[in-house]
């Protein structure tokens, strides 16, 4: 190892050592002593350096489906305080969620990697292998089309439903955090699915930073947002009753422009979080993904996961399809909207000039990642 190394090894032991305790007490509305000297001490480590460091212990593909992603037993659990008064989020095992993401999605082993993106990246770049003990089976292909591929693994995990997968090269801009509208916005969602009623941020977290350190400090890019959200379906015309959902989200951006959009279904003893009124049947995301890596200037590939279980005693035959011709459709609703971000006054394009605006004069949140 060499001195550099050694200092940027002992300067992250030290970052750690006042991380959560710390972290908690940071105020998001002003640079307190201790978020001031987290970003000191950051500053001291190059961003190269700390990937390296971290790599031998991120997780891996094979070491995925191992532990559980909550622990019901309160002294093992990890929360953070959200930004509502009282209200704690348990965080899940990081290492286990983006290893099963990892496992399944080799596009999101690419963007997390990031050594995927720009001509010749995306799907062009993945290590295409199965999951380990499973076998994708090919739904449909046609390179001609937005969703060129869907795979299937029925089963998986022994959980029950298939775990799907979607393959998408789209035309416009790389943006995680516009294309995650187009599912957690009840507005664009209702473009695509017919079924939503409803479908809200319940909770996000407090602090991002605490969450990114929380997170192993850049082992997973830069937590772009972070909170439990609430879905809620209307009754499906086949017999399908109505369904809701509790989950923590959250959307990941790396450095070369890919971005990472996560969720999973929170557990029973999560329930509390629920919002009032009458219960429904719970339907579970057991994991869901979206990996985005542009592949030009204009362009990006995206890779869609989904083992959703509806509840209730609907065979999985007949639900699948419903999943699969929904998210196709999703795909077909978020091209022209990315397609027009390049377009001088499209929505898109005005959301990413303020973005920048707001960067370029530190009014949002300056990254502790990316601090120089």
């Amino acid at each position: 190892m060499t001195q550099q190394q050694e200092q940027t090894q002992n300067t992250i032991k030290e970052l750690l050592s006042v991380s959560l305790t710390q972290s908690l007490s940071i105020k998001m509305e002003g640079k307190s002593s201790e978020r001031l000297y987290l970003h000191r001490l950051v500053g001291k480590c190059s961003r190269p350096l700390l990937q390296a460091l971290f790599v031998s212990v991120c997780a891996t593909p094979s070491c995925a489906f191992t532990s559980p992603m909550f622990q019901e037993a309160v002294t093992l659990q990890r929360t953070m305080p959200s930004k509502t008064s009282g209200v704690e989020i348990e965080l899940p095992d990081f290492d286990e969620m983006f290893g099963r993401i990892q496992a399944v999605s080799p596009l999101a082993r690419l963007a997390i990697a990031g050594t995927g993106s720009g001509v010749g990246g995306g799907f062009q770049a993945v290590d295409d292998r199965d999951p380990e003990g499973y076998k994708w089976k090919k739904i449909e292909s046609n390179k001609k089309k937005i969703v060129h591929q869907i795979d299937k693994i029925d089963n998986f995990q022994n959980l029950g439903p298939p775990i799907l997968r979607w393959r998408a090269s789209m035309r416009g801009p790389c943006h995680g955090y516009m294309f995650a509208d187009f599912i957690m916005n009840v507005e664009k969602r209702q473009k695509w699915d017919p079924q939503i009623e409803n479908v809200c941020e319940l909770y996000p977290i407090f602090d991002l930073d605490s969450a990114n350190i929380a997170m192993g400090f850049g082992k997973y890019g830069d937590c772009e947002k972070l909170g439990v959200g609430y879905t809620k379906t209307k009754a499906h015309p086949i017999g399908i009753t109505p369904r809701e959902q509790l989950t923590l989200c959250g959307i990941q951006n790396f450095d070369d422009g890919s971005s990472l959009i996560w969720g999973t279904e929170m557990e029973e003893w999560h329930n509390h979080l629920l919002p009032e009124g009458e219960r429904l049947t719970r339907a579970r995301s057991h994991l869901f993904s979206i990996a985005l890596v542009p592949t030009g200037d204009n362009s990006f590939d995206a890779e869609y996961i989904l083992q959703l279980d509806f509840g209730g005693s609907l065979p999985h035959w007949m639900t699948a399809p419903l999943v699969i011709e929904s998210v196709k459709s999703m795909f077909g609703v978020a091209q022209p909207f990315f397609e027009a971000g390049a377009s001088e006054g499209s929505e898109l394009d005005l959301y990413m000039k303020e973005e920048k605006v707001r960067e370029e004069s530190f009014e949002d949140r300056n990254s502790i990642l990316f601090t120089p």
